[in-house]
């Protein structure tokens, strides 16, 4: 291996001499690398000899005194100056610092160029390399074999930590833990110092902000300082990457030892096999979501008939078919998405309220009064809620506070406009289809009939799905007109609102109180309104068949509002 000591007795180089960090005179030399500009720290590697001409450097101490400290938190050789360009001699302050951290600082004779030193020195390393190229095969074969046996990211990760000596931090693309190992030696305990929660980002915004966003950026490991209280913890960052796409990152925890030139080859080694691992992972969740996407579908339409496959296949995916169910179907108001022009960014904006839909979902699972499955279809989520047999079947008051109070979160939380329908209880699973189908024509009548109901039960507009289902649009909009087009008339040309007034008193069981409250009318007022509406329908709303004919009338008026 070559040696600082080494590039002395180099006779090919006569004249270079050390004027500063002898302690570091037997820094082992991997490959020599020129460095002229101020921001190139996140590209170099441990164990590179660095030449410059001193240009970068040389009116700015600051910028002199953080190249001799960076240089040496990555380890690198040490830093050659080539004389006489920019400097007659090196400055006070670059020596003091060099000798501080023990990173040789040396002089190079005006007579050589920088090529034909990288190439003296490169020639005498070439015996070096065929070593670490051994070396790094067999660490290659080592992870390798570990993914090939099945030893996923944690094995990586444990033979990682120990081949580096320092703890290990595996993230996924969204700086989300997916795994860690702790080392013996670490003196600043991981547990600690960071919130170790699997699935959760670990890190604060103002680290992982300085991370940089393209993976053209970062094709190899940076430095970068994680600050707790009292300490500035050195970190390593690798991307887990293929071609182009990330799928996480490598932090190396950096409190036991500092890296050398091995172990940053090493870790390009564990990255590849990581991702390698990620992308298997990815496949395998695909896999699974589209087989049960495919019985959800199935089960949602009917399909299932035999119950012995019913039974396997609830069996796989955690339901009881022995269980009473009933379905919820939140539809997402997504106003704001349609907004894009561009169908994929739109597509995104959906699936990411869709998810925080689902996760808020099974926070709020405690209020169900059973057991929770929900998933997600393009703009619709989908609930269904098992119950066990032995408990009272769920009314339709207890299905619709739990859904209120879902919607209420939902608003809150995603700022968004949302109708839950809700579907009958059916007390075989072999019937959930049917509850789907309540759920989801609740959904439809309530866009239908523009209502301000956002949080509906299949019972409250059973009479309007019987209606709209039956009947033709023509023979509805005769017999309202035989009920009530004289109301509807007059309300066109006088611009009164006896329909409404109408809806509201039958709403409030024809309570005259309750009703000039609800529609913030003075009671003589109602009263004048109802007089009127009984002499245009020449009625006087007693006869229990006239009172049901005009109710049936008002929920027509509701199905044949958009056409009317």
């Amino acid at each position: 291996m070559l040696t600082v000591q080494d590039l002395l007795e180099i006779k090919a180089i006569d004249g270079l001499k050390i004027i500063a960090g002898e302690k570091g005179i037997n820094n082992e030399i991997s490959i020599v690398n020129i460095i002229e500009n101020p921001d190139a720290f996140d590209w170099l590697s441990p164990n590179e000899l660095l030449l410059s001409t001193g240009y970068i450097f040389k009116d700015n101490e600051e910028l002199q005194n953080k190249i001799i400290k960076e240089l040496s938190e990555i380890n690198c050789a040490g830093l050659v100056v080539k004389m006489k360009r920019y400097f007659d001699k090196l400055p006070q302050n670059m020596i003091d610092e060099a000798n501080k951290y023990g990173l040789p600082l040396l002089e190079l004779p005006i007579g050589y160029t920088l090529s034909r030193v990288i190439s003296i020195i490169n020639e005498k390393a070439s015996g070096r390399y065929d070593l670490l190229n051994r070396k790094t095969l067999d660490m290659h074969n080592l992870f390798f074999r570990i993914s090939l046996e099945g030893g996923g990211i944690e094995k990586i990760s444990s033979m990682l930590s120990g081949t580096i000596n320092n703890p290990i931090i595996i993230v996924d693309k969204n700086w989300s833990l997916l795994h860690y190992t702790e080392h013996a030696a670490n003196d600043i305990p991981l547990k600690d110092s960071l919130d170790l929660t699997t699935d959760k980002p670990i890190f604060n915004k103002e680290f992982i902000d300085s991370i940089p966003p393209n993976l053209s950026d970062m094709k190899k490991s940076i430095k970068r300082s994680y600050y707790l209280k009292d300490k500035s913890i050195i970190c390593r960052v690798l991307p887990i990457a293929v071609s182009q796409d990330i799928y996480g990152y490598i932090v190396i925890w950096q409190t036991v030892h500092d890296l050398v030139e091995f172990d940053y080859i090493i870790l390009q080694q564990a990255s590849t096999i990581i991702a390698l691992e990620r992308i298997k992972a990815k496949e395998i969740k695909e896999v699974k979501l589209k087989i049960r996407q495919d019985f959800y579908d199935d089960l949602l339409s009917g399909k299932i008939t035999s119950p012995e496959t019913l039974q396997t296949l609830c069996d796989l995916h955690g339901l009881n078919p022995n269980y009473s169910y009933y379905c919820l179907v939140i539809n997402i108001e997504a106003k704001e998405v349609e907004k894009f022009e561009d169908m994929i960014i739109g597509k995104y904006k959906m699936d990411n309220i869709a998810q925080s839909c689902v996760e808020i979902v099974y926070e709020m699972a405690y209020k169900s009064i059973g057991e929770i499955t929900s998933f997600y279809r393009n703009n619709r989520i989908i609930i269904l809620v098992g119950q066990n047999e032995d408990r009272p079947p769920i009314s339709v008051s207890e299905a619709k506070q739990y859904a209120t109070d879902l919607h209420e979160k939902l608003v809150n939380r995603l700022q968004n406009s949302f109708l839950i329908g809700i579907g009958q209880q059916y007390r075989s699973i072999n019937s959930l289809y049917k509850s789907f189908s309540e759920a989801n024509e609740m959904i439809r009548l309530m866009q239908q009939m523009h209502e301000k109901n956002e949080v509906s039960h299949f019972e409250d507009y059973s009479v309007y799905h019987l209606l709209d289902s039956n009947i033709n649009s023509l023979e509805l909009e005769d017999f309202f007109q035989k009920s009530l087009g004289k109301i509807y008339e007059h309300d066109k040309l006088h611009a009164t609102s006896y329909l409404s007034t109408l809806e509201n008193y039958f709403y409030n069981n024809q309570n005259v109180s309750e009703t000039s409250k609800a529609m913030f009318l003075h009671r003589n007022t109602l009263i004048y309104r109802i007089e009127k509406i009984k002499e245009i329908l020449n009625t006087d709303l007693k006869s229990s068949e006239e009172l049901l004919r005009i109710q049936i009338a008002l929920k027509i008026f509701r199905i044949l509002n958009k056409y009317m």
